[in-house]
């Protein structure tokens, strides 16, 4: 082995750069680590805390210690060490390590990707930032980046280097806020995490990484380097029917899923996401419904904010598997002709100390003064829409999702939390918009983008927004002034058909109004009807105990209201459990009481379930014009006495009857009236036996006859049953 000739040494001149090294303060370590030259000789420098000695592998050269410090010179002939070098050196503990130094490698992200995320505009700038393998010049390891503009040192750390922040400080480039480090010899499913040091207090942080695309198992919170997928797509045929399809005219009937308490195993335990695709694809198959939405997948800590608390943009969470884990299910439901959306959370963050939080020491994501940004009501931040990194950051997590894991649609929880400044607070507690407004306009010119650049960049994907107030034009284009969504929750019908159902069946005819009120806007917005999660939680009783009445009214009322919702315009979602008439309110530490499904009544509701979707799927009468005038009339809204409706689904010349009776009395020769003579055979009959009903109805066919009635030349009399609604197609003369 060579040493250094005294003669050779150049003395390292003392300074501020070398005292911020030292202090693990430096903002660029590459100034002053790795190999330089210095006119025809070279020097290599290193700085590994601990060491008893360091050696270059490919020349045998030996590192000088200079003086007490843990800082380690060579000097020697130019030419000497080649390009890209490996150190050996004996820790504290006696072992010995070997590894590319990591900073004999030049910068690795370009200028052009930078430039783009400070515009906000980089949309597959998480192929950028984070943690990914290379190969540089031949030798494998992982690159690092991460953006915290207002830190004064930022490392990666790690298992590989014990933790400790001096070992591995990364360089800033320039104005971006970016740091980037390459680690020679790190692979797949290593943990780590950023330590960064604050500008102005200089306290220690330990972050996980904003980026990260795969992480440990709860409670731990380590990023892990993700595995490249291996995994083979066979849904072609799928994503071409789907950017070719309309899914406006065409039937949406949504099961709503929160997979951990879908269903465990026999322990008690998580279901892979593996496992839950073959039995969730049969069982939606088995009920009818086109998608299941998924509330948050994104990886979050806490099991009981239900995944609405998101700390990984984008990582499917580690309790049910690994990402291509999740693609295989996803992939196994477009095999099976279901489309699968995900709950997506831009409006706000949890505090949690390792994850966005004051990420670099300031408010980085968040609005620094808390009346714009902090939700007290949930205790979470919300996110500065005007700052061109952050909307650059939740852009690129929802294209992600729908790229590499072909999602063919979001639902975008809490936007009117969003777009108000002064949602939930008090006259003191909000700042106006630069116009003076309670608008914010920020996170309103964000979901424009958002929606403009998902819909041109995956045609036939929808982006779905849970929006609860009287906003304008939430599900209209962007370009003439809407704010772009494919949909928008009908929370107003939900509110108003729930309430109406949870009135005893006297009283319901001083309430009619709750069922006619939303004809006056159902077509005002591309609504899709709800009975999510939300409704079945904290107190508010299961979809089957929000009915009145004994045991048989309460089952009735449940299928009448089904029905009532499957006939009715809008797009549908059912949260899992509501389809059997579960008892007991949802909870997430447990599954669906799947027992209930020993019971005659519950497997009639689900029964009843899959023969709407089916019905609602196969007559284009009851889909195609869900957002249309032209697809909806009344017959008659104003028989509030008898709490009974009659209207009309109609595609083009085809159309149904239907009829609705919200009281236990039997309505019999009850006349209705039609637009044409002729046969309405009976399609569907909620009170069917089949269903758990008496079987009360018409025999399969009514006919028209040249009575006038409600405003139309001619009419039926039909048998309507207690708490039943009743589905007739036009047969013709």
């Amino acid at each position: 082995m060579q040493h250094t000739d005294p003669d050779d040494v150049l003395p390292l001149e003392p300074g501020p750069d070398l005292q911020r090294l030292l202090e693990a303060r430096h903002h660029d370590p590459f100034t002053l680590l790795g190999k330089h030259g210095l006119a025809d000789r070279e020097m290599v420098r290193a700085h590994i805390p601990g060491a008893a000695w360091v050696r270059i592998v490919e020349t045998g050269y030996s590192l000088d210690r200079i003086g007490d410090t843990d800082l380690f010179e060579w000097h020697g002939q130019a030419g000497s060490v080649p390009e890209r070098y490996r150190l050996i050196w004996r820790d504290s503990h006696g072992a010995e390590h070997v590894a590319y130094d990591p900073y004999c490698f030049p910068p690795q992200l370009s200028d052009y990707d930078l430039h783009l995320f400070g515009q906000g505009t980089h949309w597959h700038i998480y192929r950028v930032l984070g943690s990914h393998r290379k190969k540089i010049d031949g030798v494998t390891g992982v690159l690092f980046a991460v953006w915290a503009p207002s830190a004064e040192r930022v490392s990666v750390v790690g298992d590989f280097n014990r933790w400790d922040g001096r070992n591995h400080p990364m360089r800033v480039r320039g104005g971006s806020g970016v740091w980037e480090l390459f680690v020679p010899g790190l692979g797949s499913g290593q943990q780590y995490k950023y330590e960064l040091r604050t500008r102005h207090s200089g306290n220690l942080v330990l972050k996980t990484d904003p980026y990260g695309q795969h992480f440990e198992l709860r409670p731990a919170t380590a990023t892990r380097v993700c595995k490249e997928s291996t995994f083979q797509w066979t849904d072609a045929v799928w994503l071409e029917q789907r950017s070719e399809g309309s899914w406006q005219q065409g039937p949406f009937s949504v099961y709503e899923v929160h997979l951990g308490s879908w269903k465990r195993d026999e322990n008690g335990n998580f279901l892979n996401y593996r496992d839950l695709a073959r039995e969730l694809v049969d069982y939606v198959r088995q009920t009818g419904f086109t998608h299941v939405e998924l509330l948050p997948i994104t990886e979050h800590p806490l099991d009981a904010s239900w995944g609405y608390q998101t700390t990984g943009y984008f990582a499917p969470t580690s309790r049910y598997g690994t990402p291509d884990d999740f693609r295989y299910f996803v992939n196994l439901c477009h095999q099976n002709n279901i489309g699968v959306l995900l709950d997506w959370v831009p409006a706000h963050f949890p505090k949690d100390d390792f994850g966005l939080a004051g990420f670099d020491g300031t408010a980085l994501y968040e609005h620094e003064d808390p009346r714009r940004g902090e939700h007290r009501d949930w205790g979470t931040l919300i996110y500065n829409y005007g700052r061109n990194e952050v909307k650059n950051f939740l852009l690129a997590s929802a294209i992600f999702w729908l790229e590499e894991f072909h999602i063919d649609g979001l639902r975008v929880d809490a936007v009117a939390s969003m777009l108000y400044h002064d949602y939930s607070r008090n006259l003191d507690e909000w700042l106006p918009n630069i116009y003076g407004g309670r608008e914010n306009l920020e996170a309103v010119h964000f979901l424009r983008e958002l929606n403009t650049v998902t819909h041109r960049e995956f045609p036939g994907t929808v982006i779905i927004a849970e929006e609860s107030t009287a906003w304008p034009s939430v599900s209209r284009p962007v370009d003439i002034g809407g704010l772009g969504f494919s949909m928008k929750w009908n929370m107003g019908w939900m509110h108003d058909s729930l309430s109406y159902m949870q009135h005893e069946c006297v009283h319901r005819k001083y309430h009619h109004n709750e069922l006619t009120f939303g004809l006056l806007y159902a077509f005002t917005e591309n609504f899709l009807l709800p009975f999510s999660h939300d409704e079945v939680v904290h107190g508010k009783q299961s979809m089957l105990y929000k009915q009145p009445g004994d045991e048989w009214q309460r089952f009735a009322n449940l299928r009448l209201l089904y029905t009532y919702m499957f006939t009715f315009p809008g797009k549908k979602l059912l949260f899992m459990g509501n389809e059997i008439g579960q008892g007991h309110e949802w909870s997430f530490e447990s599954s669906i009481e799947w027992y209930l499904l020993d019971y005659d009544l519950h497997r009639g509701v689900q029964s009843l379930v899959g023969d709407l979707n089916r019905l609602y799927r196969k007559h284009p009468e009851l889909h195609r014009h869900d957002f249309s005038v032209d697809g909806f009339e009344w017959i008659d809204c104003n028989a509030a006495e008898e709490s009974m409706l009659s209207f009309i689904r109609r595609d083009g010349n085809n159309f149904m009857v239907i009829v609705v009776n919200f009281t236990p009395v039997p309505r019999h020769e009850y006349r209705v009236g039609v637009p044409a003579l002729g046969s309405y055979h009976e399609l569907f009959n909620s009170n069917s036996g089949y269903y758990g009903g008496s079987d009360l109805g018409n025999r399969g066919e009514v006919v028209a006859d040249t009575v006038p009635w409600s405003g139309r030349p001619y009419s039926i009399a039909m048998t309507v049953p207690p708490l039943a609604g009743i589905v007739l197609q036009y047969s013709g003369p």
